[in-house]
């Protein structure tokens, strides 16, 4: 399941609560009518279920058809939308603070059948070596094809402890089974280090609750292990599917003094905002810059990405980012679980959208061969089924074909999970080596 920018958002959905008060109550085929009486379509809605429950081979409940069909009229309007029940609505809710039960993976579904995004370092799916590309064909012997992805996450989380077996289908080699133990899953979203020439390294993994505090008591300690000074500086938000949108405003905002970091715009003026750093807020002050990303790198990391870009404070390298320009709002409907409502589209500060298009690296640097995820498959937003148009600018300007695209934007296979951060990670490689250009260009240019 990719995460998206998720924003906890007052009930103002009255025509939702509504609905869903008007379905829970339709008991009889006279509750339809009444219905009708005011809104053709939700007494046809209750009649509908009358029937099924009247005439359909095996018992359903109310309740059952009720949450089935707010799912299918919120996944009809775009890939992110989506109707939570109470039990989701708490899982997810635990996945933004950065703990859940499970076995720690990203998932998204492809062709039907749930493909893995990127497992969770220090997780057990990440120990088992599961990697991206890799489809999950049968959970507990039980087909996935045709399953929805929250029914995949509600059978891959469970109590720790318990076990779950995985079918996994990866290219070039037969099926083969995968047993998980589950476990609670802390998720760190920052990993970092210092690599040599006292250039400062820090991952992103997801932006959660957490990850603003993280990444600021990872940089003190890196220039505590640099003597107090840092001569460059990576963010790494390759295969970063993305999280909270406050977190992401607060991430860039730890390196810029000031100005625009995202401005959103939806129909509802209430969505309208433009959310900005802190003056005086940037904790690596003419320190040179990069930020890494790839085709898995995505909302909020986009976000992030593209604001240092437009102020040009990092230089950008590696490969198109995966294009998801999208707000969703998450709207509790008092007791009934939630929403995950596409509410607005994000714009970078410069005011392009990235929907559907991506960031496009400064410097592109492909994945080699040797390093890519066998055969896996390079998808962008604008791939998706029902996926949003890019509306184009803010000044009114029309979308633009992406500047570069296929070949031209590097789009290659991911890095293996393994190897990023490595000595075989060939695009941090190039991003060490452009820092370390850029410090000795700086010296020389003192010196001259």
């Amino acid at each position: 399941m990719r995460l998206e920018e998720l924003r906890p958002v007052a009930l103002r959905l009255a025509a939702a609560a509504l609905l869903t008060a008007a379905l829970y109550g339709c008991g009889s085929a006279g509750a339809g009518t009444r219905a009708a009486a005011s809104d053709p379509g939700l007494g046809f809605i209750g009649e509908v279920m009358n029937e099924v429950q009247k005439d359909y081979v095996v018992p359903v409940t109310r309740r059952e058809l009720v949450e089935d069909a707010l799912r299918g009229m919120l996944t009809r309007l775009d890939p992110h939308s989506d109707y939570m029940d109470q039990q989701q609505y708490r899982q997810m809710t635990a996945v933004t603070r950065g703990q859940f039960g499970g076995i720690g993976i990203e998932l998204t579904l492809e062709n039907r059948v749930p493909e893995v995004i990127a497992p969770i370092d220090g997780t057990p799916a990440a120990r088992a070596g599961l990697e991206p590309g890799d489809r999950i064909i049968k959970i507990n012997g039980q087909a996935t094809d045709g399953m929805d992805v929250e029914g995949i996450v509600k059978r891959l989380r469970g109590p720790p402890g318990t076990r779950v077996t995985l079918t996994i289908l990866r290219a070039n080699r037969p099926p083969f089974e995968v047993d998980l133990t589950r476990r609670i899953i802390h998720v760190v979203s920052v990993k970092s280090a210092l690599e040599p020439g006292r250039i400062g390294y820090a991952r992103i993994t997801t932006f959660t609750e957490n990850t603003p505090v993280e990444l600021a008591a990872a940089i003190a300690r890196l220039k505590r292990q640099a003597h107090g000074r840092l001569n460059g500086f990576i963010l790494d938000l390759r295969n970063d599917p993305g999280g909270l949108l406050d977190s992401a405003v607060d991430v860039a905002g730890d390196f810029l003094d000031g100005g625009v970091v995202v401005t959103t715009r939806g129909r509802n003026p209430d969505d309208d905002h433009t959310f900005n750093a802190p003056e005086a807020g940037d904790l690596l002050p003419r320190v040179p810059m990069v930020v890494l990303v790839n085709g898995a790198s995505a909302s909020a990391a986009e976000i992030v990405a593209a604001a240092l870009q437009d102020h040009h404070r990092a230089t950008v390298i590696g490969t198109r980012t995966f294009g998801k320009g999208s707000v969703q709002s998450i709207i509790p409907m008092d007791g009934h679980g939630a929403l995950r409502l596409t509410t607005a589209l994000y714009y970078t500060p410069s005011g392009r959208s990235l929907q559907g298009q991506g960031v496009i690296p400064d410097i592109i640097v492909p994945v080699p061969k040797d390093e890519q995820v066998a055969n896996a498959f390079v998808t962008h937003e604008s791939d998706l089924y029902g996926a949003l148009r890019n509306g184009g600018s803010l000044s009114g300007t029309p979308a633009a074909a992406p500047a570069a695209s296929g070949a031209a934007a590097g789009d290659t296979p991911p890095i293996k999970p393994l190897l990023i951060g490595t000595s075989h990670d060939a695009q941090l490689r190039a991003a060490i080596d452009y820092l370390r250009r850029a410090v000795r260009e700086a010296a020389g240019s003192r010196g001259g």
